[in-house]
């Protein structure tokens, strides 16, 4: 027996208008705490200065680094790839100056590592002023 006959069944709705409210809420949450940061609009004029160059060179130790890692100071070899063989050996190359410029020409292939290794020995004497030698691209005209 079929007692529900004259009772329709009613369609399943969903409200959305709950849904909305949150998703409108989210969207102000996110567009006032959003930054916007603007990196291709920074423009910057570099002043220019004439002066005479300086009359004393400072003084410079040269650090090699070769791309298998191997290192030489002022020309002479270091037998350890070390930080502390480093450090002593710039000690050493220092002698009795102050705050020498430590200039590293390390190989295009050379790792990292070994070019950081030079620096931390350099940060581990005191030696504060360290310098890269590069050389300028060669551009081919046609």
């Amino acid at each position: 027996m079929n007692f529900q006959r004259g009772i329709g069944k009613d369609d399943p709705e969903i409200n959305l208008i709950p849904l909305i409210d949150v998703l409108l809420v989210i969207l102000i949450f996110l567009m006032v705490t959003t930054t916007y940061a603007r990196f291709a609009e920074l423009q910057i004029n570099l002043p220019e200065a004439q002066g005479d160059t300086a009359k004393e060179q400072p003084a410079q130790i040269n650090v090699n680094v070769d791309a298998s890692g191997r290192y030489q100071i002022n020309d002479g070899g270091i037998a350890d790839n070390g930080v502390d063989a480093i450090a002593s050996a710039l000690m050493h190359a220092a002698g009795t100056q102050k705050d020498p410029v430590v200039v590293i020409s390390a190989d295009a292939r050379a790792t990292h590592q070994s070019v950081i290794r030079v620096m931390d020995a350099a940060r581990r004497v005191g030696f504060s002023r360290v310098t890269f030698v590069t050389q300028s691209a060669v551009t081919e005209s046609p």
